[in-house]
């Protein structure tokens, strides 16, 4: 299996941002793309057919905005589906942002019980790992408690996952916070990935996941860059 990564730094400061392990609080609980490993668990036809805490399409829009924000901060990502011969293959969208990589398809519900799934993360040397996934009461959960037992700082990305009522999402966020894992969004994350718009190296990326997957604000940039090139009439 290729993972989307590049070695981690063994510096304790990467850019000016403190590596952290386990901070709550301070600038040092704030994301960065050089601690950050993303999995990606379960966006399946068959998890999706009984989504019911969100809008499945929002969820599915929000799940691939946030691979492709990966991509562009060179997040490494690991993909997982779970008996993708009966519950169906990734979906197209997520698939199509890394061609390149074949998903672990497993049989075990708590994907953190397979070991290709654990020895990929770890071979990342990242301890911030960030988690969405299908069902939240089910596929999320189990891992992200789990790995949080084990020494990763674990975020879960609210709006990229999804369960199987409104109630078995919020109590599954519920039981994580208590278990020390993180709720965050999706836009949070690129934000804080990105962090400082002098980092002009990653602005064209996100400008481009924002106007595809932003909702309003991908109309307003729209507009705004219509406004742009529309002559006026009062030029001199």
């Amino acid at each position: 299996m290729s993972v989307h990564c590049r070695r981690p730094a063994d510096a304790k400061f990467l850019k000016g941002n403190l590596v952290s392990t386990e901070n709550k609080a301070g600038l040092g609980a704030l994301l960065t793309p050089e601690e950050s490993v993303l999995a990606l668990i379960d966006h399946q036809p068959f998890q999706v057919a009984n989504l019911h805490s969100h809008e499945p399409t929002m969820v599915i829009n929000n799940a691939v905005g946030l691979a492709k924000a990966a991509k562009v901060f060179d997040v490494p990502t690991i993909l997982t589906t779970v008996l993708e011969e009966r519950g169906g293959l990734l979906l197209q969208g997520l698939q199509d942002v890394f061609p390149e990589q074949k998903p672990i398809n497993r049989t075990f519900v708590n994907t953190w019980q397979d070991e290709r799934v654990v020895d990929a993360v770890k071979a990342t040397g990242r301890k911030k790992l960030i988690i969405a996934g299908l069902w939240t009461e089910v596929c999320v959960a189990m891992p992200a408690i789990q790995a949080a037992g084990e020494g990763f700082e674990v975020f879960v990305v609210t709006d990229a996952s999804g369960g199987a009522s409104k109630e078995a999402h919020d109590m599954a966020v519920r039981r994580m916070v208590q278990a020390g894992v993180t709720p965050i969004t999706w836009l949070a994350v690129m934000s804080e990935w990105q962090r400082d718009w002098a980092r002009e190296k990653t602005v064209p990326g996100i400008v481009e996941v924002l106007a595809q997957h932003g909702g309003a604000s991908g109309v307003a940039y729209a507009w705004e860059t219509q406004l742009l090139a529309t002559p006026t009439g009062n030029e001199v």
